[in-house]
């Protein structure tokens, strides 16, 4: 395979596995004390340079991949990015959190939840399809912020996006562990080491870092036989599901579906809120845009094609469920297996532990592969060290990358319980698909140089009014579910921002092949449902948020401020573009 730029032969000739403080530390900032404690005197200028300055299109494309010193290799079609979807988002959470939100808030209407967070997650997928068409490259949100919001925008996504990669993956292979045990008909905690240490952290798990190690290692290697992995993983997985939905139907009774909603409506949303973490993981898809042979075509067949089947698959499950006993008897923690024992099929409860086990193991294979290009990205700008954006010039993989996700992530699999690492995703993943919903609407309505400032003006304005008047919603419906006062005024102020941008603003920007429709109502509402989402979480997210960001800010300010303030005043960029990527780009930030 062959290095980008002219740099090429000069780039094969260096060793991969190299640990020097130019391959870390290579900006001005960072070459002697001297020079960090003049970086450190000019923060607020250097701050102010970052939160106004936004990429280009080509910069992400082109300028940033020879960071990497290789390409990554073109292997992935419409069919791998299909089942990586099913990989990426069909996990064991539909195994848990159905029967847990049928039973405590939604009853049989839980099939509603399911619609509702469905709909959803399918306006986020939107905005990623049309990003990851345009722009293809392994950042994913990261590089689309970066380049529609700015740096400072761009860098606190980056953390989210590694707080999920590394915290998820943790998440996912601690419930490995606990669904292995089901397996051996042992209890969930019997292959865990008990220790003395604080109640929470006292149970170590090196199963699940175990998993972690060899999934990183897959995905490591070769991206198309972690393709083919993936396939049958993911094949045996909907053989699974396939047999709890008609085995379900098949043992129906429709008397169990009264009352269809016990719980009203506030029920539907409440479960619709915990359900919704089912359908994580599509965004993962969108950073494999760099290795699609024919990106335009492949990522909306396989990003919108995978999340629709997986929609009506979840509905389904759900149904078939709640037709098979009252809500009321639905077990909260083995939901499946119980109900099956009830129909006379105690073996199936292996058979729903094995679904589940395959689901999480293409999980954490599509996130390590995911998760790795979010990072190699954000090492390519330099916001962590750019030894993390190499890639192997022989597998065409990220491995630095991926060493530093399984790391981080084995390290708090090892020690942290499961539902220590839940909480902390949940507000990350909203906030991430929330400015993504941001990012498109300023990318349709705001191109610089071309658009009066007067219009974007109105555009800050009315974006302002939507995300108040969507928090005001949220508000509204944790404090007074049962009211509707409220409602009179944050909904017509949503309406009419979104209005406003429909009417009076001209869009900027027509997608070269596919967009989401109903630009920007469609936008919009992804902005309302996903700050909804986060208001109801609860204090202790937005708690576990804020100190996340601080810690975040902190590492900014002293490091990652003036790594990229270094790197786009570099004197002497990269070398020149490929010819077949000009038609692509524009000027790319100095």
């Amino acid at each position: 395979m062959g290095s980008t730029g002219e740099q090429g032969a000069e780039v094969q000739q260096r060793s991969y596995w190299r640990w020097s403080k130019q391959d870390f530390l290579p900006e001005e900032s960072f070459q002697s004390w001297g020079n960090y404690k003049h970086a450190l005197s000019q923060t607020h200028f250097r701050f102010m340079d970052r939160l106004i300055s936004r990429s280009h299109d080509g910069n992400e494309i082109c300028e940033l991949r020879k960071q990497s010193e290789n390409d990554m290799k073109r292997c992935l079609t419409w069919w791998d990015l299909t089942w990586f979807g099913f990989g990426a988002v069909i996990g064991a959470g539909i195994f848990v959190l159905t029967g847990q939100e049928a039973h405590k808030h939604a009853g049989p209407a839980i099939v509603l939840s399911y619609v509702a967070s469905g709909v959803s997650a399918m306006l986020s997928v939107f905005c990623y399809t049309e990003f990851a068409i345009e722009i293809p490259v392994a950042g994913g949100s990261f590089a689309y912020l970066r380049i529609e919001l700015g740096d400072f925008a761009a860098f606190i996504t980056a953390g989210n996006i590694l707080l999920e990669s590394i915290v998820g993956g943790a998440a996912v292979a601690r419930a490995w562990t606990s669904y292995f045990t089901t397996l051996l008909n042992r209890e969930p905690n019997s292959l865990r080491i008990h220790t003395n240490l604080r109640e929470g952290y006292n149970l170590l798990d090196p199963i699940a870092v175990a998993v972690l190690a060899t999934a990183a290692t897959i995905a490591s290697i070769s991206t198309r036989k972690t393709s083919v992995l993936n396939w049958i993983a993911s094949a045996i997985n909907t053989v699974v599901i396939l047999f709890v939905i008609i085995v379900g139907f098949a043992h129906a009774d429709a008397s169990n579906l009264k009352p269809f909603l016990p719980f009203g409506s506030e029920g539907i949303f409440k479960a619709a809120a915990v359900v919704y973490f089912a359908y994580g993981g599509f965004d993962n898809i969108a950073t494999m845009a760099e290795e699609t042979k024919n990106p335009s075509r492949d990522i909306p067949i396989g990003l919108l094609g995978s999340m629709s089947m997986i929609t009506i698959i979840y509905c389904l499950m759900a149904l078939s469920l709640c037709v098979m006993q009252p809500y009321t008897d639905i077990d909260p923690n083995a939901a499946y297996s119980v109900a099956f024992q009830r129909v006379g099929m105690k073996w199936a409860k292996y058979l729903v532990a094995l679904g589940a086990l395959k689901g999480m193991t293409t999980v954490l294979l599509v996130g390590a592969l995911g998760n790795a290009r979010y990072t190699t990205h954000i090492a390519r700008a330099h916001m962590i060290p750019p030894w993390f954006a190499l890639v192997h010039p022989k597998t065409g993989t990220p491995i630095n990358a991926n060493l530093l996700i399984v790391l981080a992530s084995a390290l708090i699999a090892l020690f942290s319980g499961l539902d220590i690492l839940s909480a902390l995703l949940s507000l990350s993943t909203l906030f991430v698909f929330m400015m993504m919903a941001v990012a498109l609407l300023v990318r349709r309505y705001y191109v610089r140089e071309i658009t009066p400032r007067k219009n974007l003006l109105m555009l800050v304005i009315f974006l302002l009014i939507i995300i108040a008047s969507s928090a005001g919603i949220s508000a509204y419906w944790g404090l007074k579910p049962n009211g509707w006062v409220g409602y009179v005024i944050t909904v017509p102020l949503w309406f009419l921002g979104t209005l406003g941008i429909s009417v009076l603003l001209p869009q900027q920007r027509t997608p070269k092949t596919w967009g989401v429709p109903l630009v920007p109502w469609l936008p919009s509402l992804s902005i309302a449902t996903n700050i909804f989402l986060m208001g109801s979480l609860g204090y202790q997210a937005f708690v576990r948020f804020g100190i996340c960001t601080l810690v975040m800010l902190v590492y900014y300010f002293f490091f990652g401020l003036h790594a990229t303030y270094d790197m786009a005043h570099q004197q002497h960029g990269p070398g020149p573009l490929k010819d077949n990527d000009e038609d692509t780009i524009g000027k790319a930030e100095p």
